[in-house]
């Protein structure tokens, strides 16, 4: 089991941050001259990348080098990678703390990071929920605002968009709001959950849209695309079977991932479309790469 770390342990670690990036300046350097003079992240005409969840298994600075080894120019950066999650999620009154407390230079120096590399921050994923408080929610905007990010996706509950629409206007940072195959209460899964997170709110809130787990879920993610495109601000890019079946490679299961693909590109709409794959790897950066071409290949070949 873990050794559980104290509150206080978690913040002095987090001040350290600017100081373990710093010991890999070399990394940096080689990474931003390789992609010195490219365009990466968009291809086609499609914004292409990569949801940072794929690295789940390193570090942030770790994670930006397997960016840089995929060819990736845009990733959406999951909380993890600058949050002490796993040292923390087993107590949720510490892991509110450190959001609050924590110095908001460890999440600036992560975007000189990702400025250093050429990787354009599309968006920063973090997940805010109902038993979450106003000043959380409201530094989980100061956390995008650090980042310098316009966009925040997260795993919300449906209830929770009242709450998170004030701060979304106030901070001038849209939500867009990710879901899941489980068709559960309170919880984005379908249209109409989507319907009832967004009707009656500002245009700052809008959809992250899981392909993959929409696919599973029985439901048709290309017509979804198709109808509510202006409020789809990002897409996660995921190949799954239906009724509820496994995580595949991309182009082996029932997700029209080239179908959704080729309409972004004729369609010209700018909706940034982000490898999410979830389902067990040997090697997580050769998996993140194979997607990541396939992405490519669909919109070079057609």
């Amino acid at each position: 089991m873990p050794t559980k770390i104290s509150r206080r342990e978690a913040i002095r670690g987090a001040a350290a941050f600017p100081l373990l990036l710093a010991s890999h300046n070399v990394v940096r350097s080689q990474a931003a001259a390789a992609n010195a003079g490219t365009t990466p992240r968009f291809h086609e005409g499609v914004e292409l990348g990569v949801q940072s969840w794929c690295f789940n298994d390193r570090p942030f600075d770790e994670m930006v080098a397997g960016l840089v080894d995929v060819g990736a120019g845009s990733v959406e950066m999951w909380s993890g990678h600058v949050e002490p999650l796993r040292q923390l999620r087993q107590d949720r009154e510490e892991l509110r703390a450190w959001r609050l407390e924590v110095d908001l230079e460890k999440f600036r120096q992560a975007r000189r990071t990702l400025d250093a590399n050429n990787i354009h921050l599309s968006a920063f994923n973090i997940s805010m929920r109902s038993n979450w408080t106003d000043a959380e929610i409201k530094r989980a905007f100061e956390m995008a605002q650090a980042l310098g990010a316009d966009l925040i996706t997260s795993s919300s509950n449906v209830s929770t968009a009242a709450r998170i629409d004030p701060f979304a206007r106030r901070y001038k940072i849209r939500v867009a709001f990710h879901n899941h195959a489980g068709i559960k209460p309170d919880e984005f899964a379908t249209p109409e959950d989507f319907r009832m997170g967004l009707d009656g709110f500002s245009d700052y809130l809008g959809i992250n849209l899981d392909t993959g787990h929409f696919t599973a879920a029985g439901l048709d993610p290309l017509g979804f695309i198709r109808e509510y495109h202006e409020r789809i601000y990002s897409l996660h890019m995921k190949d799954r079977t239906k009724n509820n079946g496994p995580k595949v490679p991309f182009g082996e299961g029932d997700t029209p991932l080239r179908q959704i693909l080729l309409l972004l590109k004729q369609k010209e709409w700018k909706i940034p479309a982000h490898v999410e794959f979830a389902y067990p790897a040997d090697d997580r950066t050769a998996e993140t790469r194979r997607n990541f071409d396939w992405m490519k290949g669909v919109l070079t070949t057609g």
